[in-house]
């Protein structure tokens, strides 16, 4: 546990499925958390709800991954 202390993860799609599990596992091995969604934003803040309720920082933040301008706002 803690490996990730001290480490800020981005993952996409973490609104559901794959990238939701792998964004409580981070958040369980002490990362902070970006949760990057594209249109649902209730998804990704229950997400960001989850994560913060096992005591670890989150946010959530929207961004389509197709456009570039995008890309550059979500790092």
């Amino acid at each position: 546990m803690n490996r990730l202390k001290d480490k800020v993860a981005v993952v996409t799609g973490a609104g559901s499925g794959i990238g939701r599990g792998i964004a409580i596992a981070c958040a369980t091995e002490g990362a902070k958390l970006a949760i990057n969604y594209r249109l649902s934003a209730d998804s990704a803040n229950s997400v960001v709800r989850e994560i913060q309720d096992l005591g670890q920082e989150a946010i959530s933040i929207q961004a389509d991954l197709s456009l570039e301008t995008d890309i550059q706002q979500l790092y």
